[in-house]
């Protein structure tokens, strides 16, 4: 959820006033839940001077959506329902109006906060008429770089978390440009939010990189699958399953632990990447059913559009509203509740084991197992429908379909199936 942009809220925050957005964000929670989702990732939310992450304040929910007890009330709503809140973690820069910040461009050297930020240098200036330089994320002076290696600002931010948990009941977090976050700076966040909430969890935005050097025992739990959002779509687009088969091989070491994606707040709408609009249920039963932890974008259940500029995201973040689902429902909105109702009682998807069983450009087969069962998905991304033979690797004599009901027999340890053009199937075996 990126709730200033689904509420509608202006994009300079010059308001003096609170405005109670909060109450939009709450209806969008029974639909969330119907969709079969365990978990919401909402941010940025807290006080900042336009697109949510040049923070002004830490402890504050922005005023565009609303104050700290509106949030509060939406997490626990949240958690009646099921549902845990993973919130955006801006750790690697903070805004202009960030008090730390001021007091820099107010003293100067005398100001307690000058190793608060990275370079910070007082024989010249900013391109923003700062009398002092210093290091921007990605050269955006708008979006000043904190030094994690000062214990102070270490400090302050661990301080800020145990704030949000013991505010507003948090899950976890998701950490804002992880890919260029210091390591020692994650591994102590790491050790100090186990102490502070049980299960707590920590995911990375990570887009290129070995994924194992973020996720494992010492730092974070999961980071962003970048590699399998992009064989994703292109793997469609060029009727090459061979790109996502490879890719899930890959990272088959911790692809059980990823947190997979077909499109998001920075990219571009699935359903705008997607040359063939009859690719959007395949491809949402690949990232439904494929190793990882699977997300859906707002407005993504209803095949939203969205293309982004060269100098805009505003259309990948549209102002949507919950009631909108009596307009917007469509096949594909129950296609994600049917998969998302699969991919919730089936053990196999949260821990299984993955074993390819067919691959060819335009069909593709693979099978999730537990100790004495199995799912296989099989999915088709031609515009003919097809007849494919899939070898089962467990004894057994009947096959469960998940998605129509019924059963098909498993016959020499194959099972025999028809694939309707540009879909696919989940079926579940047990071993005799």
């Amino acid at each position: 959820m990126y709730p200033l942009g689904m509420t509608g809220a202006p994009r300079e925050n010059r308001e003096e006033q609170t405005t109670h957005r909060f109450s939009q964000l709450n209806q969008w929670i029974p639909h969330i839940h119907a969709l079969g989702c365990t978990a919401v990732y909402i941010g940025p939310l807290f006080e900042s001077s336009t697109h949510g992450y040049d923070t002004r304040d830490y402890k504050l929910v922005d005023r565009r959506l609303g104050d700290n007890d509106d949030f509060k009330e939406f997490v626990s709503l949240c958690h009646q329902s099921g549902i845990k809140v993973v919130v955006d973690g801006v750790f690697n820069h903070t805004g202009r109006e960030f008090f730390a910040f001021q007091s820099l461009q107010k003293e100067g050297p005398s100001s307690p906060y000058r190793d608060w930020y990275k370079g910070v240098n007082f024989g010249w200036g900013s391109p923003l008429g700062d009398s002092f330089s210093y290091e921007a994320w990605q050269g955006h002076f708008e979006l000043p770089c904190l030094n994690l290696q000062n214990p102070a600002v270490k400090d302050y931010l661990f301080q800020v978390i145990h704030f949000w948990i013991q505010e507003f009941d948090i899950d976890g977090i998701r950490l804002d440009c992880a890919n260029v976050l210091d390591f020692t700076f994650m591994k102590d966040m790491r050790r100090a939010t186990e102490s502070m909430k049980k299960d707590f969890w920590l995911m990375g935005e990570v887009i290129h990189g070995d994924y194992a050097r973020w996720v494992n025992p010492e730092m974070l739990h999961s980071v962003t699958n970048y590699e399998l959002h992009k064989s994703l779509y292109s793997g469609f687009n060029d009727h090459n399953f061979f790109e996502i088969a490879h890719n899930v091989r890959r990272l088959e070491a911790i692809h059980r632990k990823l947190y997979t994606f077909v499109d998001n707040h920075d990219e571009d709408r699935i359903a705008s990447k997607l040359k063939d609009k009859n690719h959007l249920m395949p491809i949402y039963l690949c990232l439904l059913t494929l190793p990882g932890i699977p997300s859906i974008y707002y407005g993504g259940e209803w095949a939203v559009e969205g293309t982004r500029t060269r100098t805009s995201d505003q259309a990948l973040r549209p102002a949507l509203s919950a009631d909108q689902d009596k307009e917007l429902h469509c096949a594909l909105t129950d296609w994600i509740a049917c998969l998302g109702k699969i991919h919730g009682e089936n053990p196999e998807y949260h821990d299984g084991i993955y074993q390819e069983l067919l691959l060819t450009n335009r069909q593709y087969a693979f099978a999730r197992r537990a100790e004495k069962s199995i799912c296989i998905t099989a999915v088709n991304n031609d515009s003919q429908d097809a007849v494919i033979t899939v070898p089962v690797p467990i004894q057994a004599s009947i096959a469960q379909d998940l998605i129509n009901g019924g059963s098909l027999p498993v016959e020499n340890g194959k099972l025999t199936l028809s694939l309707p053009a540009n879909m696919g199937t989940v079926l579940k075996i047990r071993e005799d």
